[in-house]
């Protein structure tokens, strides 16, 4: 059984127990949380329920694990024969839930 879900502008696969990591959502260690534009879910007798754009009460639901931080990115910019160089850079956070069921 798979869902395939879309949150913060991103779509990804997930599957009870698996740990994704989302972009920065609120949200305490241990509580609970919802996806609920769920866009297409596998069921295990392998039927599948896609949605236009979302699946009617399916949501996925899961634990939150804690937050993490990505790898260090930088963004560097120069125009030649100019003089002009700016190095700047960011890390993202993240934070991982856990799936624990997918309800259709």
């Amino acid at each position: 059984m798979y869902a395939i879900i879309q949150t913060r502008g991103r779509q990804m696969k997930v599957t009870p127990g698996a740990i994704v990591e989302v972009d920065g959502v609120p949200g305490e260690q241990g509580s609970a949380f919802n996806f609920e534009q769920v866009l297409l879910v596998e069921g295990d007798a392998g039927n599948i329920v896609a949605g236009a754009p979302f699946v009617a009460n399916a949501k996925v639901i899961g634990v939150v694990d804690g937050e993490a931080r990505g790898p260090k990115l930088r963004v560097f910019k120069k125009k030649r024969r100019k003089g002009f160089r700016k190095t700047r850079g960011h890390r993202s956070v993240f934070t991982r839930v856990r799936i624990t069921e997918i309800q259709l």
